[in-house]
């Protein structure tokens, strides 16, 4: 990998920057000229019994339907999902805030295993009924 020489914050700087450049690609692509114009669907409700079934594409709408606060709390509650913020730092919040509806997160929702899919369609669920998510 030609990055592989670079240390670690630049790199990961480098990686934040190509994703901003394929989210850029994908608005132009959806023929949007922001990513505000791209228009977000109404999400399927995930409830906790069929958590073990649920595919990673509903969580990922369902996710994307939290408001920010409640998306946050989400995403912080399941260490997977924070440490892939965490990994760009505050530069990573910020993108994740201003993209996070449109962000394809069913990739790291794929990487999560059932009883911690089970646990995130639960913290949807009491994100949805207005409780602030816990660990």
């Amino acid at each position: 990998m030609l990055l592989a020489h670079l240390p670690l914050p630049l790199l990961n700087r480098s990686r934040l920057a190509a994703l901003v450049a394929g989210m850029a690609v994908f608005v132009s692509a959806a023929g949007a000229q922001t990513v505000a114009e791209l228009k977000v669907s109404d999400a399927r409700p995930v409830s906790v019994e069929t958590a073990g079934s649920a595919d990673n594409e509903q969580l990922e709408k369902a996710l994307q339907s939290l408001p920010w606060e409640q998306f946050r709390a989400v995403v912080e509650a399941i260490p997977k999902l924070k440490a892939d913020v965490d990994a760009y730092g505050p530069l990573g919040w910020q993108y994740v805030q201003a993209n996070y509806r449109t962000y394809p997160w069913r990739k790291n929702i794929k990487k999560l295993h059932e009883p911690q899919k089970k646990h995130l369609a639960e913290l949807i669920d009491q994100a949805r009924e207005g409780a602030r998510p816990s660990n």
